[in-house]
């Protein structure tokens, strides 16, 4: 089984990710030996991230690529960020200031702030205006969301999709994290497992083991969707197979039993 990983932090001295080059080709290494093989590398952007320009993402990666060639670790990765939301996020976006997953410009991975939950409808619905489907980056952990996860339910009905954390399903961010991804897995509003990586000896890159929970939880096909075939289309700029939401309600009723998403 092969992975793709949409959010990572490989990049060293841009953000709270890798320290150095050496770390990260040695996250590169763990990646790949537990079946990794694409990333998308995503610095923050926004927030107190002002200063990561797209330019600046965009030429670091290009030099993670080479010095992955230069030291033969078969890991193929593409520019991103984890965008925190802002109030001129879409106009950012629209100038390329703001880096889309892979640069394609067809996804972009939106962080909320941990400690709340801020309604977001309206970005969701101005982003898929322009042809931008906006991924929330692990929802599971905001503390809004754990409190009321139905809240979530709105977003996924306007296209809005879903990347939880892969350590979230192991426990690694605490029992309410675990318990949340468990309930979202269980109604199939994940649509992404990424690592969320962040350094060699901790966050680590590591995707088999929560592969394995979600075929235990859901079913092997599911598992493979979010973890390989949904990342994957993300990865090479392609529409993305979603299934749709299904609602908490006594029938379980479904929207749209399959859709698209641009």
């Amino acid at each position: 089984m092969e992975f793709v990983d949409i959010h990572s932090h490989f990049l060293p001295e841009i953000d709270d990710g890798a320290r150095s080059w050496e770390e990260s080709l040695e996250m590169a290494r763990i990646a790949v030996a537990d079946g990794i093989r694409r990333i998308i590398v995503t610095p923050h952007q926004l927030g107190v991230y002002q200063d990561n320009s797209a330019q600046t993402i965009i030429d670091k990666t290009r030099q993670f690529q080479r010095l992955l060639h230069e030291h033969a670790i078969g890991l193929e990765v593409l520019p991103g960020a984890d965008v925190r939301v802002e109030a001129d996020l879409v106009e950012r976006i629209k100038s390329g200031d703001v880096l889309t997953l892979g640069g394609h410009g067809k996804h972009v991975l939106l962080e909320l702030p941990h400690e709340m939950y801020v309604p977001i409808e309206g970005l969701v619905a101005s982003l898929l205006q322009i042809g931008v489907v906006p991924i929330l980056s692990h929802p599971e952990r905001n503390e809004g969301i754990i409190d009321q996860p139905k809240l979530l339910e709105p977003l996924l009905r306007l296209g809005c999709l879903m990347q939880v954390t892969a350590g979230s399903l192991l426990g690694a961010f605490g029992p309410d994290a675990e318990r949340t991804s468990r309930w979202l897995a269980s109604r199939r509003w994940i649509h992404f497992l990424a690592t969320d990586a962040h350094r060699a000896d901790s966050r680590r890159p590591l995707m088999r083991r929560a592969w394995q929970r979600l075929t235990e939880l859901t079913d092997q096909v599911y598992a493979n969707q979010v973890c390989s075939t949904n990342p994957l289309a993300v990865f090479l700029g392609r529409p993305v197979p979603m299934r749709a939401a299904r609602s908490g309600g006594r029938r379980g009723r479904w929207w749209n039993w399959w859709r698209r998403a641009a």
